[in-house]
């Protein structure tokens, strides 16, 4: 068969080669190939015009851009949504087989394709995540040495740092000139982990007032730069859901279901899809509570006050995190900023 004779072609990314399964319109394997990255390229450039599906991973961006530029219908699909069309004794080419059946289905879900400045944003925020999680090991390890010295601080990385030249500085303290030392020594890598964070969150907010949606996004009641540009890393324009539900589903904001024979069953929150934004929205949420209930004139004010009122609050914290998530999805397709008051309009009218 020819290049000519395919009509999809599913592909198994690897890092140095890429297993290639491709059907005609009748859905029979025509091909099955395994190609370097070069190779891949300049076969595709010789074809028509063609549905090409991807697993959506490390380096599917960049060769789906590649792809689209040449004029393929270019598809990434999330992973777990290939492995149900995985057939027995997994390996490359059933793999690749699997992504060509599933970007067929009418049903797929697909992630949308990132820019180049997308991925640099993603980009700082996972460095500035893993920074921040480096910098709480190093506030955990210095806590525990003192634990271990009978000093006990505070839960606060405040607290530690008020406390801490203090106890150092005690000569009588009962720590040795060794872990004194060693203290000393995780104190400055803790110094130059917070200058790196902090010169990379400056970054990320000059960046959100240059973007024009996290600037609107930034009107919405406790998101602020870091949520709001890490919304549009992973969203865009939010084009690849319909509606602020479906986004909230992404994010794993709403209960996990388990109904079976016509009897409903919730359970906790799914915690599927984008667990960093998730965090994002709950701490969002948790700091603007406080300011809603019992307090808010606006609708979402009235709105967090009847809802605390009838459940945990822990429960009220999750349903805000996801209705600013629907809000954060409205924003974006909208194209105008937050209305506190669109409830109250809605009403007049």
């Amino acid at each position: 068969m020819t290049n000519a004779a395919i009509a999809t072609l599913g592909i198994d990314l690897a890092k140095y080669s890429f297993q290639i399964v491709g059907q005609n319109a009748a859905g029979v394997i025509v091909t099955t190939k395994k190609l370097s990255k070069t190779q891949l390229l300049a076969m595709t450039a010789k074809m028509p015009r063609c549905l090409i599906g991807m697993e959506a991973c490390s380096g599917s961006h960049h060769l789906a851009r590649e792809l689209v530029q040449q004029g393929h219908d270019t598809r990434l699909i999330p992973a777990q949504y290939v492995k149900p069309f995985v057939k027995v004794h997994k390996n490359d080419e059933r793999d690749a087989e699997a992504i060509c059946e599933a970007v067929q289905r009418p049903t797929m879900r697909f992630v949308p394709i990132k820019t180049e400045d997308q991925l640099d944003l993603q980009a700082l925020h996972r460095v500035r995540e893993r920074l921040v999680s480096g910098r709480t090991s190093l506030i955990n390890q210095v806590r525990s040495f003192l634990l271990e010295r009978g000093i006990t601080i505070a839960k606060s990385r405040r607290a530690l740092e008020t406390v801490l030249p203090k106890i150092m500085a005690n000569t009588s303290a009962p720590i040795s000139s060794r872990m004194r030392a060693l203290i000393s020594g995780l104190v400055d890598e803790w110094g130059h982990v917070d200058e790196r964070i902090d010169k990379i969150t400056d970054e990320i907010g000059l960046l959100a007032k240059a973007e024009e949606g996290a600037v609107r996004l930034t009107s919405i009641p406790g998101v602020g730069p870091i949520t709001a540009t890490a919304v549009v890393a992973a969203i865009g324009n939010g084009a690849a859901f319909e509606k602020g539900r479906d986004f909230a589903a992404w994010l794993g904001l709403v209960p996990y279901q388990h109904s079976t024979g016509g009897r409903q069953k919730l359970l906790g929150i799914s915690k599927r899809g984008n667990r960093y934004l998730r965090t994002l929205f709950v701490h969002a949420a948790r700091s603007i509570a406080r300011f809603l209930i019992g307090k808010g004139t606006t609708p979402l004010g009235r709105w967090m006050t009847a809802l605390a009122a009838r459940v945990h609050g822990n429960v009220a914290i999750v349903a805000l995190a996801n209705k600013l998530a629907r809000i954060a999805w409205a924003v974006l397709r909208s194209v105008s900023p937050f209305n506190a008051n669109y409830g109250k309009a809605r009403t007049a009218n």
